[in-house]
């Protein structure tokens, strides 16, 4: 695609934390590199798919993404827009056009106030609509997001956690965003209602013309909804691709390692499968393996592997991909 079309331009990205010592002089000893250098683009209307095992920097990436994090390093380029350099009024100006989906519907919802002001927090921030026109407004995101309209007096503690993340999602929508990153907004549901949730979240794209990051643990939901996946490991990419090209041929191990976990709806084909079981623990984010950090773990690293840390590279197609074996 063109690069008029891409929305967003995430480049070399960073976010580490300070580890810091002492009582009355706290002084810095090292740090948690979560997110260490990772660079993609996002084009209007698509789902990004991002994956990989806890503990890689998945939810650290979208937040720093959002600036809910400050990064250490690089950039954001929302829309041709910097949001790095934002502060004050600037920065909560773009806010509007960028939300995120929270993981947790029990802890993402504030349990004192009602549906009407959790869903109109958006509309009084913004100055979107009057407080005439607020109650109006939110009884038209809930049915939106399918729920009874009439619930707008209501509190978080009496709805099911499927029906907190619609309230959720209609929070996320109440300021007409272009761009929203859903953080894991599946993994705290039933199954039952996963796919109610997605399917929801799917039909909301193409009416509003929505574009998604996708965090999420469950491949085969990451195939369903997303156009391209990335893959992450340690606080880097290690893949990129196309959905039905990074299924059907991953080139990282690691990839490799991960779709090879999943089930398939078939007994014979899955009694056919291999099943690749990686070794060892993830190395810890704060003192990560030197070159490729997955070569602690993976059957085919080499002497190379460990030394030089490999390049990112476009194998064709818009398959990118990190990896001295490859």
């Amino acid at each position: 695609m063109s690069d008029d079309q891409v929305l967003l331009k995430v480049q070399d990205l960073k976010k580490h934390f300070p580890i810091t010592r002492g009582i009355l002089i706290q002084r810095q000893v090292g740090a948690v590199r979560a997110v260490d250098g990772i660079t993609f683009d996002i084009y209007r209307g698509e789902t990004l798919g991002l994956v990989g095992e806890s503990g890689c920097g998945k939810t650290t990436a979208g937040r720093t993404i959002l600036q809910l994090y400050r990064p250490t390093a690089g950039r954001v380029i929302f829309d041709g827009t910097d949001l790095t350099v934002l502060k004050g009024n600037a920065l909560r100006h773009m806010r509007q056009r960028i939300q995120m989906i929270f993981q947790d519907p029990y802890a993402s919802l504030n349990p004192r106030i009602t549906i009407a002001r959790i869903i109109g927090e958006p509309l009084r921030v913004h100055k979107l609509a009057s407080p005439q026109d607020q109650v109006e407004r939110v009884q038209e995101l809930l049915h939106l997001v399918r729920l009874n309209p009439r619930f707008i007096n209501r509190y978080p503690h009496e709805f099911s956690g499927g029906q907190r993340q619609r309230i959720g999602i209609a929070r996320a929508i109440a300021s007409n965003p272009e761009f929203i990153v859903c953080d894991e907004p599946i993994s705290a549901l039933d199954v039952s209602i996963q796919a109610q949730v997605v399917n929801l979240l799917e039909d909301l794209q193409d009416q509003l013309g929505l574009t998604y990051l996708f965090i999420a643990h469950d491949l085969s939901m990451v195939r369903h909804i997303c156009n391209r996946v990335a893959v992450m490991y340690l606080g880097l990419i290690v893949e990129l691709a196309a959905k039905d090209e990074l299924y059907d041929h991953p080139l990282h191990p690691y990839t490799q390692a991960l779709l090879s976990a999943v089930p398939v709806p078939d007994p014979k084909a899955e009694r056919k499968r291999r099943r690749i079981i990686l070794e060892g623990d993830v190395p810890s984010p704060v003192n990560p393996p030197s070159g490729c950090r997955f070569h602690t773990r993976c059957s085919r690293a080499q002497e190379r592997c460990a030394q030089e840390e490999p390049t990112w590279q476009d194998v064709g197609g818009g398959h990118f991909v990190a990896c001295h074996v490859v």
